[in-house]
């Protein structure tokens, strides 16, 4: 007797969950169809039923009746609890968010270079192409929610499993800290700054395209610092308003 071999549904559990730590399921994503779920991994229902079954007892997944079965949400309660909705709606952690967005993008940027594949800098350009034009004009919510899904497809590309989750999980303190910045460059910023920001994000993109890591982790770190320098610029000359402001009300 073979006591060492997996049973079948253990195998299919272990591959669902690969699925959800590689980014391929997200958070509250509806699974495909029990039918083509036994098709992709080529095993019968009753397996594919044990295996999902697994998930729902380790809380990765949660069974809605008549609905589906879907990712749980809870995946990314540790990022939203809320202490983190506190940290992230203080105005004077924003920076605090960019300082660690240099590490957390530049090391994206980094090992998409050093392991991404052709398919994962067409998803880049793509991504970057489907970008809003910053106008001043436009929702920077929606620009904000494009550029998060941007950093999501850089981190998928780097093969790393633990900074795609980190970005998964981390993406609505993210999205809300780039909608803040987005509206502070929009009423602040000259037209050269925001398409100065632009261009960076291209530089990015084409220096992991071009394989170079550290190059794109330079160009990674050299945008977001662009973007810091530029809003305490913008602070700073708010203080000076309003100190101006209180002298002339005295």
């Amino acid at each position: 007797m073979q006591t060492g071999r997996k049973k079948l549904a253990d195998v299919i559990t272990e591959q669902l969950e690969s699925m959800i730590l590689d980014g391929t399921l997200l958070a509250g994503q509806r699974l495909p169809p029990e039918r083509e779920l036994a098709e992709q991994f080529q095993v019968s229902r009753p397996s594919l039923r044990e295996a999902i079954g697994n998930l729902q007892a380790r809380g990765l997944v949660e069974r809605k009746q008549g609905g589906g079965t879907f990712v749980s949400r809870q995946l990314n309660s540790a990022m939203t609890d809320p202490l983190m909705a506190l940290i992230s709606g203080r105005p004077e952690t924003q920076f605090d968010l960019l300082e660690f967005r240099h590490a957390l993008e530049g090391m994206a940027a980094y090992y998409a270079a050093l392991r991404g594949q052709p398919e994962d800098y067409s998803a880049l350009r793509e991504a970057l192409e489907q970008m809003p034009t910053p106008k001043r004009t436009e929702c920077k919510r929606e620009q904000a929610e494009c550029l998060g899904r941007f950093y999501v497809i850089m981190a998928r590309a780097s093969h790393n499993m633990v900074l795609l989750h980190v970005m998964s999980t981390m993406q609505t303190m993210l999205v809300d800290n780039i909608e803040r910045n987005f509206e502070m460059l929009a009423l602040h910023a000259s037209d050269e700054a925001v398409h100065n920001i632009a261009e960076q994000r291209k530089e990015i993109v084409e220096a992991i395209a071009s394989r170079d890591p550290e190059a794109a982790r330079q160009a990674c770190n050299a945008h977001l610092a662009y973007i810091e320098k530029t809003l305490l610029a913008i602070n700073q000359r708010d203080s000076r308003v309003q100190r101006a402001l209180r002298r002339l009300e005295i």
